[in-house]
């Protein structure tokens, strides 16, 4: 299962860009190696880097609302995700592993040290016990003075420490719902379009409704429980955002196949004379429509299997390559037999 880097950072899936550079200033400073000791301090800042480095570009954070963190290194920038043309080249994202890199690239460009010389190197006891920094860009009463060494804007108190006070917005709970898709579009892949009607709340604080289309690119492979979050586009509260809209892949059921994974299963059905005959053909269907003519030359038991190599769903993360159709066999016997060949078969039968 991939990383949650809204969870890593502490930001809800509706966070704005400057909720998320002042969960990673707050964490990064918490768990830098030369501030903090502890152990797993380190593991921490790297995987705040990785989540910075996501969520705070667009593209990245845009994918990764969709498919996740395994789509996004698996490279699923294409098909439309995010208002991306569905003709786009696939975009492929890897961390490049360096903490202090982006640690220093953030507060570079912040202007938070810039003044100070900063180099990305110790950072001695400068931080104080803050927890969070609020840059706000104004002045502020109360005692606190700007410091002329943060141009962000970051102000100290009395005791020399950073004041850390920060306000969320609420956010309305999400909207669920599933979305059932057949096998056959989950091996080609398909739109929906979904019509949604939605509580909206204006300036001056009245409510009222309005539909709209979202669309949702179903990528070939893509599994039962999926997750397609838009983000705000739910019913709305007074004072509150506006809930996310989650839609969750379900697989219809099938006429002929069940899933597992990526292969399918079927199950053809025998006569018991069928299945000890050692030459029997059965007709296999096909999610591609063309069925396949399976020749058994054994005899079948209720634990015979037979796979078709390349005949079941598309891999999520590698949809050019497919997973198996599996044959079970379902043996009908007979439930009474005349005592003439209940004779013959005791004696025919080793």
């Amino acid at each position: 299962m991939g990383k949650d880097y809204y969870k890593i950072l502490g930001v809800t899936k509706s966070a704005s860009e400057e909720e998320i550079k002042k969960a990673y200033r707050k964490l990064a400073l918490k768990y830098h190696p030369d501030k903090n000791k502890d152990k797993g301090a380190e593991e921490k800042f790297k995987e705040l880097a990785e989540a910075y480095e996501v969520l705070s570009d667009k593209r990245k954070r845009e994918i990764y609302d969709q498919v996740g963190e395994e789509g996004l290194k698996a490279g699923a920038g294409g098909c439309g995700f995010g208002g991306a043309n569905p003709g786009a080249q696939s975009f492929t994202y890897q961390f490049h592993g360096d903490p202090m890199e982006t640690f220093k690239q953030f507060f570079q460009s912040d202007g938070m040290f810039s003044s100070m010389g900063f180099s990305g190197g110790g950072l001695g006891s400068m931080f104080g016990d803050c927890e969070e920094m609020d840059m706000d860009s104004g002045g502020r009463s109360g005692g606190f003075m700007r410091s002329n060494g943060f141009p962000g804007g970051a102000f100290f108190g009395p005791g020399g420490n950073m004041n850390c006070s920060s306000k969320k917005m609420r956010q309305d709970p999400p909207i669920e719902r599933e979305l059932p898709i057949s096998l056959e579009e989950v091996l080609n892949g398909c739109t929906k379009k979904m019509k949604i009607t939605r509580r909206v709340t204006r300036t001056d604080g009245q409510m009222y409704k309005e539909d709209k289309i979202l669309t949702i690119n179903v990528r070939p492979g893509w599994k039962s429980g999926t997750r397609i979050t838009f983000n705000q586009e739910g019913d709305q509260s007074p004072n509150a955002l506006a809930a996310d809209v989650i839609f969750i892949i379900k697989d219809k059921p099938h006429p002929y196949f069940k899933r597992d994974g990526s292969d399918i299963k079927y199950t053809a059905k025998l006569s018991l004379r069928e299945a000890l005959s050692c030459n029997v053909t059965v007709k296999v269907p096909t999610l591609d429509g063309e069925p396949l003519t399976l020749a058994v030359r054994e005899i079948v038991r209720p634990t015979t299997q037979k796979r078709l190599t390349g005949r079941g769903l598309p891999l999520s993360k590698e949809p050019h390559k497919r997973g198996d159709l599996v044959v079970f066999f379902d043996i009908q016997f007979p439930t009474t037999l005349p005592e003439s060949t209940r004779q013959k078969l005791v004696a025919l039968l080793p």
